[in-house]
């Protein structure tokens, strides 16, 4: 029986009843109606890089995605529109794209995981989220029995957040389509300190290459960039998402705390919203870099916002941590942290 730690950046996750390599759209298909018309609890897994799974492991057939192939139209006007299946390694899509000049993904280098998870809690770094770039998502809808192809105004992109991922379960990516323009240089730097790193001013351009070597630097500096020989990277990148709160909740907070709009326009009613670093608050709520509670599940000891696996921790630790951490924060703050992986029991 195969344990799902091993498929996991975390490395945890307890045993699973059976498992599935689907090569192909349609076998993942195939194989999630039969789970679905036979009652069994599925698991659909990518790069294992965002999800919790317990220690118990999972009771049901897990489908790991392994569905390969890129289909690339370039057009002078309309750019390259780049079709990925949902098993494509995120990175090494960035690097082509680098390397084909199509630009608008650089700042996502490094991101582990798969193509079609992307989408799904709308990825982003560095001021840049797929959002940016994404066309369309080819999707089975296990409600329906379809396979719909969604047009990216009907995904319900917010941050790390989609439709995919507000009904969870429901929908199973099978590709995504990517308009990217074309060119060497890249989209305009938003993020300052990427743009202090290329030496740029936040709003210009710059080479995609220098770009993408630039993220990749950053990440590594933050334990961000998979190395299986150093524990902070043993990690599902930043544990909790960035708080979006009225602006009224951060009215005692100190004036040097981090914060950024996040007015949304669509928002019914209409009240401010502000971005807050949560970072910051797990680090001033009394959580250096490296603190850990029982030398197993650790904060990162290069990024506050990472929990790691220091080695031989268990999802039951990792929890704990993050629990511990949540409740610092809640208490000094007043300010509710939200995981931002999938936490499975």
């Amino acid at each position: 029986m195969t344990v799902l730690a091993d498929l996991t950046t975390l490395r945890v996750g307890g045993p699973a009843a059976r498992i599935v390599e689907a090569t192909s759209p349609e076998e993942v298909v195939s194989v999630v109606r039969a789970a679905d018309q036979a009652g069994e609890p599925l698991l659909v897994l990518g790069g294992g890089s965002n999800v919790v799974i317990g220690d118990d492991g999972f009771a049901g057939t897990v489908v790991l995605m392994r569905s390969r192939g890129v289909e690339v139209t370039v057009d002078g006007c309309a750019g390259a529109w780049v079709g990925l299946a949902a098993g494509e390694v995120w990175d090494e899509v960035v690097a082509r794209a680098v390397d084909e000049e199509w630009s608008g993904i650089e700042a996502l280098s490094g991101i582990p995981g798969l193509a079609g998870a992307t989408p799904i809690q709308n990825v982003g770094a560095y001021g840049a989220e797929i959002s940016d770039v994404l066309a369309r998502v080819t999707a089975y809808d296990r409600r329906t029995g379809r396979v719909d192809v969604i047009p990216v105004g009907d995904c319900q992109l917010s941050y790390r957040n989609s439709m995919f991922k507000s009904e969870p379960g429901r929908y199973v990516v099978l590709a995504v389509t990517l308009q990217l323009p074309l060119g060497s240089l890249s989209a305009p730097i938003r993020y300052a300190e990427l743009a202090g790193t290329l030496g740029v001013e936040v709003g210009q351009r710059a080479p995609t290459s220098r770009v993408r070597e630039a993220v990749l630097e950053l990440r590594r500096s933050k334990g961000m960039v998979l190395n299986t020989s150093d524990h902070d990277t043993w990690s599902v990148g930043s544990f909790f998402t960035n708080p979006i709160v009225s602006a009224s909740d951060v009215a005692d907070l100190p004036e040097d705390a981090p914060r950024w709009s996040a007015n949304d326009p669509t928002a019914l009613d209409g009240a401010a919203r502000v971005k807050l670093s949560a970072a910051w608050l797990v680090q001033q709520a009394g959580f250096d870099r490296g603190f850990t509670l029982d030398g197993r599940a650790g904060l990162s000891t290069k990024h506050t916002l990472a929990i790691t696996n220091r080695g031989g921790a268990s999802a039951a630790d990792i929890m704990g941590l993050a629990d511990h951490i949540r409740a610092g924060v809640q208490g000094r703050f007043g300010i509710e942290l939200v995981p931002e992986p999938t936490v499975l029991p």
